[in-house]
Parts: structure tokens; C-alpha cells; sequence
């Protein structure tokens, strides 16, 4: 490939990563919260655009808890553990409920909703389960890995010749292993970025610590909506 062929291959990939609104959304999150741990919790510019794009994020959001509305009534994998239903089914209800009453949080900010205290308490209320959505996506990923594992040792036990990662079963299961092992931080960091936006322990998760916590996450997020890359033609 040219020099212009590269070019235009990854501008295509940018233009078809950054017309996903999801992505557009990670992006005002990462500098949401990178603005956060600039600012610690004091007055200045870093905290008005901590603010701003806190608010400007919430457009992004409108009417995106339908989508964990629509994963809470679908039906899942045959074979999955009814624990592991359970708390996908929970994560689900308490995201769909985060997502819907942060709509009206968003009404508030921006004076729609006159009832401000309201609007706070209806905040920390959907903070919370934002919070317990984090702590059922934990325990579903780690779930999902130990399946994984006992499933790549009973390839290995199978496989007697030749190169292990050459079996496509188990490699696909090792690249899934990592994908869950990457949200499972994702989602653990998230608790402890909720528990500092609830001020549930002030003295141990500040608002810098808060912010870089969201920061990694947010970058985390970037990197998981990636488009993957067209496999190279053979000649």
C-alpha cells in the first residue's frame, strides 16, 4: 500500500470511530474526568469544564437506557449460569435506571425541571445505581473468565499435537479472556470512581483520585470501541 492509501485507510477508520456516538461520549468523558483530577474539587477553570462537560455528556445519553431495557428482556446464551443471569439481568435494570433518571438530572441542570432538590436527590439515586451496575458487571466478567479458563484447560487437555494457539477454539477463547479481563477492570474502577461522586469515603477517594480513576476508565472505554482494522489482502 501507498503512502495516500494508509492515509486514507486510517482517516476512514477515524471518521468511522468518531461517528459512533458512544465514542463521542468516552472522549467528553475522558476530558470530564482528566479535568476533575486537574482541579480537585476547587473553583477554576478545570472544574467549569469538569462541569460543562458533564452536562454536554448527558445529550449523548437521551434515551440510551432503552438499550439496557431492550438486554433485560432479551434472552440470554443457552448454558449460562443463573447466577451469572441473575446479576447480567440486575446490571441491566440498575444501567437502564441510572440512564432514564439521569435524563431528569438533566432537566434539572438545565432549568427545565424546577424542583432542584429533587432533581439532587433523583442524582445521588441513580449515582447509586450506577454504582450497583458496576458491582454486577464485576462479578459477571469475573464469572465469565473463570467459565473461560475451564474451558481453555479442557482444549489443553484435549489438545496433544502440535501448536496450541494454532486451534482457533482456543484462541478465540484466549482473545475473550482478554476482552473480559480488560472490563473487569473497567468495571471494578467504576465502583470506586461512583463511590468518590457519592462522597462515600471523602478522605480516601477525592475528587483527584475520582478523576484519575474515571480518566482510566474513560480511556479503557476508548479503546474498547475501536474499529477493528481490515485484514491485509495476500498477494
Amino acid at each position: 500500500m501507498s503512502t495516500l492509501d494508509v492515509a486514507r485507510t486510517e482517516l476512514a477508520l477515524a471518521v468511522l470511530y468518531l461517528n459512533k456516538a458512544e465514542a463521542r461520549d468516552k472522549i467528553c468523558r475522558a476530558i470530564q474526568y482528566g479535568s476533575k483530577f486537574v482541579s480537585n474539587g476547587q473553583p477554576g477553570t478545570a472544574q467549569n469544564v469538569d462541569k460543562s462537560t458533564s452536562l454536554a455528556r448527558k445529550v449523548f445519553r437521551l434515551f440510551k437506557f432503552i438499550n439496557d431495557l431492550h438486554a433485560l428482556i432479551s434472552p440470554v446464551p443457552q448454558g449460562t449460569p443463573i447466577s451469572l443471569v441473575l446479576l447480567g439481568k440486575s446490571k441491566n435494570a440498575l444501567l437502564s435506571t441510572f440512564l432514564f433518571l439521569d435524563q431528569i438530572v438533566y432537566l434539572g441542570r438545565t432549568g427545565i425541571y424546577k424542583n432542584k432538590e429533587r432533581a439532587e436527590l433523583l442524582g445521588r439515586i441513580s449515582l447509586f445505581c450506577w454504582m450497583g451496575s458496576s458491582c454486577c458487571a464485576t462479578l459477571v466478567e469475573a464469572g465469565e473468565i473463570g467459565r473461560l479458563s475451564a474451558s481453555m484447560k479442557k482444549i489443553e487437555r484435549n489438545h496433544r499435537d502440535g501448536d496450541l494457539f494454532q486451534n482457533e477454539q482456543y484462541h478465540a477463547k484466549l482473545q475473550q479472556s482478554r476482552e473480559r479481563s480488560l472490563a473487569l477492570i473497567k468495571s471494578a474502577l467504576d465502583i470506586f470512581v461512583a463511590v468518590g461522586l457519592l462522597q462515600l469515603s471523602p478522605k480516601k477517594v477525592t475528587p483527584r483520585v475520582t478523576g484519575a480513576l474515571g480518566f482510566t476508565t474513560s480511556l479503557i472505554s476508548c479503546y474498547q470501541l475501536l474499529p477493528s482494522r481490515p485484514k491485509a489482502k495476500s498477494a
